[in-house]
């Protein structure tokens, strides 16, 4: 079945952006695209700013501007395929169930703070931690020419290959869609002796040391996928350093940062990871969140 991507609109300058981003990759792998609105009537911004006050009203606000926000696009593309959905109802659990029939769900993101539209408080946390399809979060200020030749799609490898693998597959299918190369990076620390296991400590005796081990670990994990895609350009990164750090170091040249996320479970709610919640917030670039099988 061929999914299509969906972007999440709810007015803001970041939603608009994000369903900017939706149409452009939905052209370029060839795919449909579906915009979904979710909202509830009475919410108590709609009230606060006056827009509306009974739920006819509001829901005739609600589908006027997403038709304004969809005509926007198919101006752009008028050969991309569209469809909209006015959802009332919960906002994250409407997100996540149209998660799930897609390639990919596309968000605004505001970054350097709290995620907001769809992503108000908690919201986007749960999003991202119980959905099992990509999420990309995108910046109001973004535009097509930070697509352009020369700037990278950016992964996160850690780990053993596997670990990485769904998040792989993403940035390299996205870079060949773009033309783009793809720089797979992989950070480490000096960590405890007793961390390593005896056959662990064989295999960096036999690599030459720590940096050298990484680096064999990461050309590793990326070999299946060079050879899957020969025609997308790879740059190996191995730094120390945490892996927040070293990803953002270099995102300066990203068209896109590709992270992987293990959903964490306590006791206030959903936790994403450390390393996927720096880059949304403080990366300038759009994020692709991706779940590990």
């Amino acid at each position: 079945m061929t999914r299509p991507i969906t972007a999440g609109v709810d007015g803001s300058q970041e939603s608009l952006a994000a369903l900017a981003w939706a149409a452009r990759e939905a052209v370029r792998r060839g795919l449909a695209l579906r915009v979904v609105h979710a909202w509830r009537v009475h919410s108590q911004e709609v009230i606060e700013a006056g827009i509306a006050r009974d739920a006819d009203s509001q829901a005739e606000w609600v589908h006027g501007a997403v038709t304004e926000a969809v005509g926007t696009v198919t101006e752009r593309h008028p050969d991309l395929a569209v469809t909209t959905d006015v959802v009332e109802g919960p906002v994250a659990d409407t997100l996540v169930a149209a998660a799930a029939d897609a390639e990919m769900l596309v968000l605004g993101s505001r970054g350097h703070g709290r995620i907001v539209g769809f992503l108000l408080g908690s919201v986007g946390q749960q999003v991202i931690a119980a959905t099992s399809r990509p999420v990309v979060l995108v910046r109001a200020g973004d535009q097509a020419s930070s697509e352009a030749a020369g700037r990278e799609v950016v992964v996160g490898q850690q780990g053993d290959p596997e670990d990485s693998a769904d998040a792989l597959r993403f940035a390299f299918e996205t870079a060949a869609a773009r033309g783009a190369t793809v720089r797979v990076v992989r950070a480490w620390n000096l960590p405890p002796v007793f961390a390593y296991s005896p056959g662990s400590l064989k295999l960096l005796d036999e690599a030459g040391g720590l940096e050298p081990y990484e680096r064999k670990s990461l050309a590793a994990a990326v070999r299946p996928w060079r050879e899957r895609f020969p025609d997308v350009p790879v740059e190996e990164h191995v730094e120390m350093g945490s892996a927040s750090q070293v990803l953002l170091s270099v995102a300066g040249t990203a068209q896109l940062m590709v992270v992987g996320r293990r959903a964490h479970r306590t006791a206030v709610g959903a936790r994403i990871g450390s390393v996927a919640h720096g880059m949304l917030h403080h990366a300038d670039c759009p994020v692709a969140v991706v779940p590990h099988a």
